[in-house]
């Protein structure tokens, strides 16, 4: 299979497609989902290539891409590609600031906007941004500020590209690219330190595209993939690149809130997801076997055990099933676990790719056990997205992160640490040498800061090195893994560990507050504030016993001693999470302080 370069690919799958879809994206005011052809995604691209000459965008000049996922964001990326240009996407959440950083860092003249928020973050900063020349707007809605004299419209910069008026300069520019251009910069949220800008060449993107379709040996043109992480992180950006080149017909999910509605409407095939999503469908489920009661109870139970010992414990290990069990299995295939799915609105499911945190055993066990082909996965920014990953054919091993990508060398260095050196990791950090030659030896591996240990080619991951604690007593403390273990209680939604310099572990936690109120009113408690509520002993031992019972399996110094419940869930605005909504220890430890020290108070 021959792979185009991103700056021809739509143009040579247009070709083979034509009128097939390529794109579908759901419009709020019709309610309904439009389509657009691989002709004209094509045309579309071809046309916003042109306008860029216009505009005066250069060869490897930076463009951004500041805005949630929308069909524009591909038809930008790939006129810039076309044109040698390199785009740069801000997280759609990024507060005013990041988004000057980036800007500044990068040196942006032109900015690509969503929506409002986009437009009005990007519009405040413009005066600390002296390279920043326009803003682009997507949207036709947003309401300029009466100050600006500079911005234009998405469909006034396409008009620009009107009957290709730069079409023999663009053509000349992509014929000029080459494997060792840069195609992208991904600033890493980072949940320490300031950003940097992880540089991503077409060399980097042509061996993913490679090693996929080794890899992913079930996938097809006839797969519908949903759109769902934000394109700007790079596994749903590596996802999407990877589907185009296999021709899945891509709909995009504009709003992350409105998921569990766009899923049902599109039934897709494939989705990226990150395992709280998963750990949602785990809990909600669980909810429902709590709140049936007789044979249906009895039912649902009986079919996940049977599930659990027919996927897990033979066809996962090559064996043959029993008769009886395979006939069971094929009965609940047919009745519990297709509404589930129907219910989710995956019944059509090919794989689920799942990556961004550790996936817990009993989701995992759970996930598969129900005929769900969840597929985990481990990858970086710095190694242009995927890994590892399991095979599609449902094969798995409890507890790891699939199988080390095709021609990609893994191996175990000093404290376990996991290094990386192949075609698909990055030359380095933008403008930061020093990162640089930190982050990658002179032998050319790539340090991940991520601890595990590989059996044949199957990598398994401890912990993160840059994240584990230390006792006050000498005693070492991975946070992910009891976080992990934690978050499956259907009563916790979030939570952080607290152990580095202590005497002891201690958690904050983040309760789903719907369910504790529940639990009030059937326990007859009555309360003033959600603070009153989470702080009332029956609560308090509630919430003491769902612990005790899920970290039994830890040694006694990892333990969680004490907790405090959160009255109100940590935020992106106050900077506690980043924008993959992984928490920031740094900034919840300085802003839960007085709770923290008083969990420490003898």
């Amino acid at each position: 299979m021959k792979f185009h370069y991103l700056s021809v690919l739509i143009h040579r799958q247009a070709e083979k497609y034509g009128d097939k879809i390529a794109l579908k994206y759901r419009d709020y005011e019709k309610s309904q989902w439009l389509s657009v052809s691989w002709n004209q995604f094509s045309a579309l691209v071809r046309q916003a290539a042109n306008a860029m000459v216009k505009l005066g965008i250069a060869e490897q000049e930076n463009v951004g891409i500041f805005s949630q996922n929308k069909p524009e964001c591909l038809y930008v990326d790939f006129a810039a590609f076309a044109n040698r240009a390199v785009t740069i996407p801000l997280y759609a959440t990024s507060s005013p600031a990041q988004a000057q950083y980036i800007i500044n860092d990068a040196q942006i003249r032109f900015l690509f906007v969503g929506e409002q928020f986009q437009y009005d973050a990007a519009f405040s900063v413009m005066g600390f941004c002296h390279s920043l020349e326009k803003l682009i707007l997507f949207d036709r809605h947003i309401q300029r500020d009466p100050r600006d004299t500079t911005s234009i419209y998405f469909d006034d910069f396409l008009k620009l590209g009107e009957g290709l008026p730069c079409n023999d300069e663009v053509e000349a520019r992509t014929a000029r690219v080459q494997e060792t251009d840069l195609a992208n910069i991904l600033y890493t949220s980072g949940t320490t330190g300031e950003p940097k800008g992880v540089m991503l060449h077409h060399s980097n993107w042509m061996e993913q595209f490679r090693t996929h379709a080794i890899r992913l040996t079930t996938m097809s043109d006839r797969d519908v993939s949903m759109n769902f992480l934000p394109l700007t992180h790079v596994f749903e950006r590596g996802w999407v690149y990877v589907c185009l080149t296999m021709g899945v017909q891509i709909c995009i999910n504009l709003r992350p809130q409105d998921i569990q509605t766009t899923i049902k409407e599109v039934r897709p095939t494939l989705m990226c997801s990150v395992p709280r999503f998963w750990e949602k469908v785990y809990m909600g489920v669980q909810e429902k076997i709590q709140q049936e009661s007789g044979v249906r109870r009895a039912l649902m139970e009986d079919a996940i055990r049977v599930g659990k010992l027919h996927n897990g414990e033979y066809l996962r290990q090559g064996k043959t099933p029993p008769l009886m069990l395979h006939l069971k299995y094929k009965f609940y295939e047919k009745t519990v676990y297709a509404l589930l799915k129907k219910t989710i609105g995956i019944e059509n499911g090919n794989f689920f790719p799942t990556a961004g945190a550790a996936v817990s055993d009993e989701i995992c066990e759970f996930v598969h056990a129900v005929g769900i082909h969840m597929m985990v996965g481990y990858g970086l920014t710095e190694s242009t997205a995927t890994v590892s990953c399991y095979p599609p054919d449902g094969r798995y091993v409890p507890g790891s992160v699939g199988e080390v990508m095709p021609d990609l060398e893994c191996k175990i260095g000093e404290n376990n640490e996991i290094l990386l050196r192949g075609k698909s990791i990055t030359k380095g950090y933008y403008k930061k040498a020093e990162a640089t030659a930190q982050a990658i030896d002179a032998d050319g591996w790539f340090h991940t800061g991520d601890a595990g240990r590989l059996e044949g080619r199957t990598l398994f991951l401890t912990e993160r090195i840059k994240d584990l604690f230390k006792t006050s007593n000498g005693k070492y403390i991975c946070p992910q893994a009891l976080e992990t273990k934690l978050v499956i209680d259907r009563y916790i939604d979030q939570i952080a560990i607290i152990a580095d310099q202590r005497k002891f572990v201690s958690a904050l936690i983040v309760p789903v507050y719907g369910l504790v109120k529940q639990y009030a009113e059937e326990k007859g408690i009555a309360y003033g504030s959600m603070k009153e509520l989470l702080e009332h002993p029956k609560v308090q031992a509630l919430f003491r016993a769902r612990i005790e019972t899920l970290q039994q399996q830890f040694a006694h110094y990892e333990q969680i001693k004490r907790f405090t419940l959160l009255p109100e869930p940590f935020s992106m605005e106050r900077g506690e999470l980043t924008n993959t909504l992984k928490v920031k220890r740094a900034v919840v430890a300085t802003n839960y302080k007085v709770q923290i020290d008083k969990m420490y108070e003898e």
